[in-house]
């Protein structure tokens, strides 16, 4: 108690050492943070693509050596990717060829309750964690976990759908599409009964869109690239732009930054990096086998 005291006084009589000590705090409050949050992603290290996982410090700086595999499979020729956290951060949805069957599947943080969801691929969640948006024969579909109950959300003519990802306000579904000409970002409502998506941006075949946190800008990949845009089309931005080949973007969970693969060609070999949303100077995360599709909780 005396030490407190003692403390409270010299803020009194210094403001400046108050403004000092809430710095402090600050950044002590980030490292907490980021010493619970943790990275998902899917590698080959070992053989066959499962997912792994490892906790990021306080700079965003890993040892590979601290990652941890989540689920074993005696089958060899099983491949598990795409894995996606729920909005809890509790359960991880992710494509799986278990089974010799492509499907969506789910399983608990520690590697628990595995089970087969259903048929496709390429599953995220919504906001609140009742539903999920997935790919079945490139069209973007909806499920909702409680019943099973699925429908088709993209106008048929949409013939070759991908990467759909929930915005965080739960009304809109990101997507990619391919055509003849190349590959777009669109949007589409939730409760769009095959109704003309909206495009946000179709050059450089954009594809594999994600949300920030608080829903203001889209991440997502060129041939080479990570790229930033708005919604509503605007404010395209270069994030990446040096050698080798960038994909899977994904924001960290403060939206300050993005994690994303990078391979020295387009056929790899993958590591995984992180820079700030804005650009700069990228970290790289970890140096074993091929590492893909990284989501961040």
């Amino acid at each position: 108690m005396k030490r407190l005291s003692a403390l409270s006084l010299c803020l009194v009589a210094a403001p400046w050492i108050h403004g000092i000590a809430l710095a402090a705090q600050e950044v002590s409050g980030r490292e907490t943070s980021e010493a619970r949050s943790q990275i998902v992603f899917s590698s080959n290290r070992t053989g066959s693509w499962r997912l792994w996982t490892f906790h990021p410090d306080g700079t965003a700086i890993s040892s590979s050596s601290s990652s941890k595999q989540l689920l074993d499979c005696l089958d060899p020729n099983a491949q598990d990717v795409d894995p996606a956290y729920s909005p809890d951060g509790k359960s991880i949805l992710f494509t799986s060829t278990r089974g010799e069957k492509v499907g969506v599947w789910l399983v608990s943080e520690d590697g628990r309750g595995l089970q087969r969801v259903c048929d496709g691929d390429q599953a995220e969640w919504a906001p609140d964690g009742t539903k999920i948006v997935f790919r079945k024969n490139h069209k973007v579909w909806i499920r909702d976990l409680k019943t099973g109950a699925q429908r088709q959300i993209v106008p048929e003519q949409f013939k070759m759908c991908s990467g759909p990802s929930w915005s965080p306000d739960g009304n809109r579904i990101a997507f990619a599409c391919r055509w003849d000409a190349g590959n777009g970002l669109f949007l589409v409502e939730v409760e769009a009964r095959g109704g003309k998506p909206v495009k946000v941006y179709d050059k450089k075949g954009a594809c594999e869109p994600h949300w920030s946190p608080d829903g203001k800008t889209l991440v997502y990949e060129t041939e080479t690239h990570i790229c930033t845009i708005q919604p509503e089309g605007t404010k395209n931005r270069l994030i990446t732009y040096y050698g080798g080949v960038q994909r899977y973007g994904q924001f960290s969970p403060d939206g300050k930054r993005i994690v994303f693969c990078q391979g020295v060609t387009e056929n790899g070999p993958w590591q995984l990096y992180v820079v700030p949303s804005g650009g700069g100077t990228p970290t790289k995360l970890t140096d074993e086998g091929s590492d893909m599709n990284p989501d961040w909780r």
